[in-house]
Parts: C-alpha cells; structure tokens; sequence
C-alpha cells in the first residue's frame, strides 16, 4: 500500500519487523523439526544402520527410499531431496564425498532349466558361447530379468540385486572371473553437520561410546581439587653451616700414621 506525505510523493508502508525476508525463510527452516534422508539402490538392505540410528537418535526422524540403477541414483543427493545416498560405483564423484563400504559378489542369471543350474559356481570364460543381454539398455534389473525368464538370453547382475528381485522361472549361480561391484555412501561434498557426522559413523561401525562419534556421552568435568584447610606449612630453620677441627687421620689407612723413632 502506498501512503502520501507533505509535498505529493508517495513511500510504500515499511513492515514493522525490519528482519529482511531471506532471514525470516532460514529462521523457518531452522525451526522445522531435523529429518534425515536416505537414498538407497536396489540390493542394498539398510535396515541395520537404521535400527542402529533409532536407537541413537530418536529425536530425529530418519525417511529412507529406493532408487534406480545407473545415473538416477545421485539425482535424489544433487538435487537435495536426499541428504546422503547408497548409491553402486562407478559413479561422477564431482562435488561429493564418497566412502566405499563393501563388495558385491557377481552372480549370472539364466532362465529356470539352464544347464548353470547343476552347479554352485560357473566361471565367465565357460560362458563364451552364451547370448548376454545389456541391462541398462532394458530398462534396468527388473525388465533385464523378465526377458531372462522368457529365454532370451543371460544377465550378470550383482547377487543382492538378484535376490531382491527374485523372478519367477529364472536361476542364479555364483560366477567367478567377474569383477564385484562396489556398494558406497555418498553426501554433497559441502562441510557437515553432527546429523550427518552421526549417521556417517553408524555405517563405518563406530560404537555410541566412541570418542569420534558426535552422540557419545560428553565426558565427565574434573572436579576441582579441595581447598588445603591445613594451612600454610612452617618454615625451617635455615641450616647453620659447622665447621670440625680436620681430622688428621682422614684419608689414611690403617696403621698409616709415621711413627717416630724409637
């Protein structure tokens, strides 16, 4: 609203609070409660650092979700919709921090009736002659597998991926001559907070009572030392120098003393 003063013009009305607005909008992201974010690729069961997490941190709120394969799986970090991710590596590592945690083991899937399924392990080099599809070309694991099912051809997938799938009319074996894959956690390179610090500390297995973890127990002030109600010691007496007659004999061994003439 505009209002008029002496001489014609016009001002516009001043907000009786003079914080500016961009300070109002962090003072509200400030008070809306913490809540910790976590992203995860398929095969990657984080049930146990968020068991771990509720019982530390039960003030705050941990949501976690499941992503897709390939490049959508740091969309959710970069965008800022996920505080951290569990994301498969090889990945663009620009403007993130990145923590490799475990290994995967390589396992091939063939439709149900192959002859992999009469062993426990198959090696890549027996596989020579077989057709392999290209599974981000379909569309990622699942779509992969279902063509498997059909007969069309053999994926290699990591094991938990496999397992968390789990397609009808499909079998998996152990293959060996393959390289694993690598699962690890990912956050935007910026500096962190004890939110982040503590969740970070969960997945590398740092107990509540370590020294390095942000919830450990604070240690315990030292007390101050108890006020001396003896008071002040007496002085001594400064020592008084003495002075004895030399003794003649001093330095002489037995029977050393000249004997006059006789």
């Amino acid at each position: 609203m505009l209002q008029g003063y002496p001489g014609g013009g016009y001002c516009e009305d001043v907000p009786a609070d003079d914080t500016p607005a961009a300070d109002n909008d962090a003072a509200s992201a400030e008070a809306a409660p913490r809540e910790l974010r976590i992203a995860y690729v398929s095969g990657v069961t984080p049930g146990k650092w968020i068991r771990r997490w509720e019982e530390r941190m039960p003030h705050i709120p941990l949501k976690a979700f499941m992503v897709d394969d390939g490049d959508a799986q740091l969309e959710p970090v970069r965008a800022g919709t996920a505080d951290m991710g569990f994301v498969r590596l090889p990945v663009e590592r620009e403007g993130l921090s990145v923590i490799p945690l475990y290994e995967e083991q390589p396992v091939v899937v063939a439709p149900k009736g192959h002859e992999i399924s009469v062993f426990e392990e198959v090696a890549l080099e027996d596989l020579e002659q077989e057709a392999f599809l290209d599974v981000p070309a379909l569309g990622g694991a699942l779509p992969a597998l279902e063509v498997v099912a059909a007969g069309a051809g053999l994926v290699i997938l990591p094991m938990p991926v496999a397992r968390h799938f789990n397609v009808k009319d499909t079998v998996a074996r152990r293959l060996t001559g393959a390289a694993g894959t690598d699962i690890a956690l990912v956050w935007p390179s910026d500096p962190t907070d004890e939110v982040l610090e503590e969740f970070i500390g969960i997945v590398r297995g740092r107990t509540a009572q370590s020294s390095r973890q942000p919830s450990a127990q604070p240690a315990k002030a030292k007390k101050e030392p108890k006020p001396d109600r003896r008071g002040p010691a007496p002085k001594k007496a400064p020592k008084v120098a003495q002075r004895y007659a030399p003794n003649p004999d001093k330095g002489r061994g037995k029977g050393s003393r000249k004997k006059g003439k006789r």
